[in-house]
């Protein structure tokens, strides 16, 4: 059996199947070194056993000294030899034992190690192997062959690595350097050793190599690229590897070595890169490829087609870690873009105060970083008196970045008046007032427009894979960009497409991420609506946004009293030019009784009477309320239960054949009746007991009942498909005594909220669900 390694020539060599370029589309740029061959040199791979590299262990040791003379040679003999135990540890430099004493007082320097051989000779004891030392041999004896050939393989390692740290370190002359380090990753590659450091330590050596000489010339950086390229199939560089890489990206963008050597590298690290704030330096170099690639000819083309290649040809990315990482990536490079503004600055407005038109210089903090170039040494005073004159422009510089902020006095009188009101102003300046009267445009360097225009690209890549939307809806939707991208007019403008896509898109999961991750902060619903930093429409993708949430589970008090509160003009604005779902939102505020305030009252009916939609299902709406009065007209029934199979048809054509405002008692047991009977339950005022078992009620039913029957005291959910999304929202019925959720999808923690929230509930049934 070859204990070497198999480096001879039987070893196996096979082309492998990821070494084919994966970008092979594109060729290779004329007058290229490199030529179209495949820059990366097969693996060698060796057949036999595989072990795992020693770092400790225990072993039997015996030192053997040379004999002079014959007594010695009678002494050395076999039948006189000593054995130790001895817990040896493998280190960088040197073999030490635990217990320095006997044979093993002092450590043994791998440089005084003259070889590493297996003892083969007859009557040689068993399991032993000798390591050649001056003046004598060093016998080690393992319990077995396999440990045996372990020790044996892996001083083997520790000793070469050793002595190739000691010749790279010091580097004559760059041919021989480049041929050691050719010849240290073929030992690595055929190194029966399977470790991860055994890939690794040669890399690190690289690393360390190249970052204490800079003066290398870019054939020799695409030399040692191509010599420890085999080595990056499995591994991700060094931190030091990745500035080396960077660099080459930047300054060689069109070379080969980019293509076919950084590209399974890049994809490597995007498919199995878990956290980038650990190893920031791979994201840079994921970043800085990116770039290099879209330098190329083909531009996007090239980027588009990675992006595709990171995806799969599958309707599902088999690789969960992909977006997360590109996106990542996209949010740094676009970070970078303003770094250097957010960096002259410690006191830039808030997002509130662009959304406002920006706060005064006077009632900003005096020390600004940043020098303001005033076209009039009166500017300053001027600023204070706001309505003496128009604002001349206020230019703001940081190196190449430049912010110009226009403004005239009438909208900032508008805005003014809103300052540190979160409330709708006034209805009339609501609609008068143009979402573009404060505008802020940013300039950016060339080369930061390059890096920007190429990953917002990005991002819309993104979304257009329908298997990657909700996960990129989740992450985007805290806002994770600078104020100062979301003041700059083409990035607001490029991203819209992604929110569009969002709100395009029929899953609850992907555009309900439109709104804010919590109350009182700013979500993509408040940034693209009408008045807010990012519209530059008239609101067609505001009411776009509004339809897809109202038609999914938010038609609800909440929602609607959010936009009464804060879009009630732009609402009524695109009512007035007959956007049906505009028309709809103010009739549900009525019927709702949304708005308290009569004029307001009258202003919505005035705008809804307007066109001929709004006037069909204003009388509608008219219709509806005499049909609610007549049932809600005392009288009829107090108890009342529908036939099995009944459904919410059948269960909306009972409750219009008369009078029950006296029902109390409803049950809908084991009838096929849905979420969609919850807009006619609310409308029954002393409705106190409710049975749903077994009905195909879910959790958008369950969110408008508890916010119109508060007064409701017994709920029967046994058997519903309700979850916890739901029966969170029960925690608002204050007055529920009695609440059964056997056979739900209810969850401990659900269970345990809704006991500290409902402080009348006395019995319950949770049996058969993950509280039981």
């Amino acid at each position: 059996m070859d204990r070497t390694g198999g480096s001879g020539g039987g070893s196996d060599r096979r082309q492998p199947e990821e070494s084919k370029p994966l970008l092979g589309e594109m060729s290779a740029p004329e007058g290229n070194k490199m030529g179209a061959a495949p820059c990366r040199r097969a693996l060698l791979h060796c057949n036999g056993m595989r072990y795992k590299l020693l770092q400790e262990g225990d072993i039997q040791v015996c030192v053997i000294r040379h004999p002079r003379t014959f007594l010695s040679k009678i002494l050395t003999s076999k039948f006189l030899r000593r054995w130790e135990p001895h817990h040896l540890t493998l280190a960088d430099n040197s073999v030490a034992s635990a217990t320095p004493t006997g044979y093993m007082e002092n450590s043994i320097s791998y440089s005084a190690i003259e070889d590493v051989q297996l003892l083969s000779w007859e009557n040689a004891p068993k399991y032993c192997l000798q390591l050649t030392i001056p003046g004598g041999t060093v016998l080690l004896q393992a319990a077995n062959s396999y440990l045996r050939d372990q020790w044996f393989h892996s001083l083997q390692w520790k000793k070469k690595i050793y002595k190739y740290k000691k010749v790279l370190s010091n580097p004559s002359r760059w041919e021989v350097v480049l041929k050691e380090i050719r010849t240290l990753v073929d030992m690595a590659l055929t190194s029966p050793l399977q470790d991860d450091s055994i890939h690794q330590a040669p890399l690190e050596i690289v690393s360390k190599l190249l970052s204490e000489n800079n003066n290398l010339t870019t054939q020799d950086h695409e030399s040692i690229i191509v010599a420890i390229a085999p080595l990056l199939e499995n591994n991700h560089p060094p931190p030091d590897l990745c500035e080396f890489f960077c660099k080459h990206c930047r300054e060689r963008p069109r070379s080969m070595v980019v293509i076919e050597v950084f590209t399974p590298v890049v994809q490597r690290i995007l498919k199995h890169n878990m956290d980038f704030g650990k190893c920031p330096r791979l994201r840079l170099f994921t970043q800085e490829y990116i770039l290099s690639l879209n330098e190329l000819n083909a531009g996007m083309e090239v980027v588009k087609k990675f992006i595709h290649s990171m995806h799969g040809p599958t309707g599902q990315c088999p690789h969960p870690r992909v977006l997360p990482n590109l996106v990542a990536v996209c949010l740094a490079a676009i970070y970078s873009c303003y770094e250097e503004f957010i960096n002259s600055r410690d006191n830039s407005p808030s997002l509130k105060e662009i959304r406002n038109g920006c706060q005064q210089q006077c009632d900003r903090k005096p020390n600004l970083p940043l020098r303001l170039l005033h076209t009039s040494p009166d500017l300053v005073s001027q600023e204070a008196t706001l309505t003496e004159s128009r604002l001349k422009p206020v230019i703001v510089t940081s190196n190449e970045i430049h912010v110009e902020v226009e403004r005239n006095n009438t909208a900032n009188q508008k805005m003014t008046a809103s300052v540190g009101n979160d409330s709708e102003p006034n209805l009339i300046d609501c609609l008068m007032v143009s979402p573009t009267c404060s505008t802020m445009s940013i300039e950016l360097s060339a080369q930061a427009d390059r890096i920007l225009g190429c990953y917002v690209e990005i991002l819309k890549m993104l979304s257009d894979y329908d298997d990657w939307r909700p996960a990129l809806a989740s992450l985007l939707q805290p806002i994770p960009f600078p104020k100062e991208a979301l003041a700059h007019e083409k990035f607001t403008k490029e991203l819209k497409y992604v929110i569009q896509r969002f709100a395009e898109d029929p899953r609850q999961e992907v555009h309900s991420c439109l709104l804010s991750v919590r109350a009182g902060k700013d979500g993509w619903f408040q940034l693209y609506s009408p008045g807010g930093v990012a519209c530059d429409d008239d609101g067609e993708l505001f009411a776009s946004m509004v339809h897809i949430l109202m038609g999914s589970c938010y038609k609800t008090k909440k929602f609607l009293l959010s936009l009464a509160e804060n879009k009630l003009g732009p609402c009524m604005l695109l009512a007035l030019r007959g956007n049906q779902t505009m028309v709809e939102i103010l009739c549900l505020m009525l019927e709702y009784n949304i708005i308290d305030n009569n004029d307001t009252q009258l202003q919505i009916i005035s705008t809804l009477e307007s066109t001929d939609v709004g006037k069909r299902m204003y009388e509608q709406l008219c219709e509806r309320q005499r049909e609610l009065k007549e049932l809600q007209r005392k009288g009829g029934p107090t108890r009342l239960t529908l036939p099995s199979k009944s459904t919410d048809a059948d269960l909306a054509r009972l409750l219009s054949s008369g009078s029950f405002g006296n029902l109390e008692n409803l049950s809908l047991a084991f009838t096929n009746v849905t979420s969609a009977c919850a807009e006619h339950l609310i409308k029954l005022p002393s409705l106190k007991q409710l049975n749903l078992w077994s009905t195909q009620f879910g959790d958008a039913g369950l969110r408008l009942l508890s916010e119109h029957l508060t007064m409701l005291q017994v709920l029967n959910l046994c058997e519903t498909p309700v979850t916890d999304a739901g029966l969170l929202a029960l925690s608002s019925m204050k007055s529920l005594c009695s609440l059964n959720m056997n056979s739900t999808k209810l969850s401990a923690d659900t269970y345990e909220d809704l006991k500290a929230k409902l402080p009348n509930l006395k019995e319950v049934d949770v049996r058969y669900t993950e509280a039981w």
